[in-house]
């Protein structure tokens, strides 16, 4: 209950992304993996916008994966769920559960001021789970992924681990979506320099952002960025002066 009840304050709160994805939409996307899906939102509002790509999605916790699973049984031909934490080692891992809000829950711990910010997050649960990287995960794949992939990428902090641990598979994707925090929300987080830097040696360029979250003095706290393939930006200008 309290999942749904945050969800819809954040919907609230959050301006919905503009269903353009800054230029994303124009691309021919065929495969698309969700890392951190928690219970299938971004699965359920990117196959609206690309309704023919199959949806690769991971979650590591048990509860909102089970959602997550009921969606992709619904939907065998578009969606394929995963239990699997994701990062840049193949170990059993903990993951901090946040028990009123877990779409939060990461590997890394909460600061002091993400505490203090979002005090849903105090009631904590450490739980032993099983991480795997994203390149070992889309080899053992029964069929190939189709190409031109979209990553969405949303792991509380722990971005650049999964970067790492997914080089080859971030090398054949066309963009990607990452959500970044500003603010020191997690012990050891992934810090925006360190993203662009990794990105942008893979051939990436920032687009810009889908949307982003403000404290109270205006400053930006996280936000959802766009990065696409250099080649891919030529792709999208010809769409725009053909249209």
């Amino acid at each position: 209950m309290s999942n749904q009840l945050f969800n819809l304050v954040g919907k609230l709160l959050v301006k919905e992304w503009d269903k353009r994805l800054l230029g994303l939409h124009q691309l021919p996307i065929k495969s698309i993996i969700d890392i951190g899906a928690n219970e299938g939102q971004f699965a359920r509002r990117i196959t609206k916008i690309f309704p023919q790509a199959h949806i690769y999605a991971f979650e590591p916790l048990a509860i909102p994966y089970q959602q997550l699973a009921q969606f992709a049984n619904k939907h065998p031909k578009k969606v394929t769920a995963f239990n699997q934490a994701l990062g840049d080692s193949i170990q059993p891992i903990e993951i901090y559960s946040h028990l009123y809000f877990n779409p939060s829950s990461s590997i890394l711990k909460t600061t002091q001021l993400c505490e203090t910010v979002y005090p849903m997050v105090k009631k904590q649960e450490a739980i032993q789970i099983e991480q795997t990287t994203l390149d070992r995960a889309i080899a053992n794949f029964s069929t190939s992924l189709e190409d031109k992939i979209l990553i969405k990428l949303d792991v509380q902090g722990y971005e650049n681990r999964v970067i790492k641990g997914g080089m080859e598979t971030f090398q054949k994707s066309v963009a990607c979506i990452v959500e970044i925090s500003l603010d020191q929300l997690y012990e050891g987080q992934a810090q925006f320099r360190e993203i662009f830097h990794q990105l942008d040696h893979l051939g990436y360029s920032y687009a810009g952002n889908l949307d982003q979250v403000l404290g109270k003095d205006g400053h930006v706290r996280y936000f959802n960025a766009v990065f696409i393939k250099e080649q891919f930006l030529n792709f999208r200008e010809i769409l725009n002066h053909a249209c």
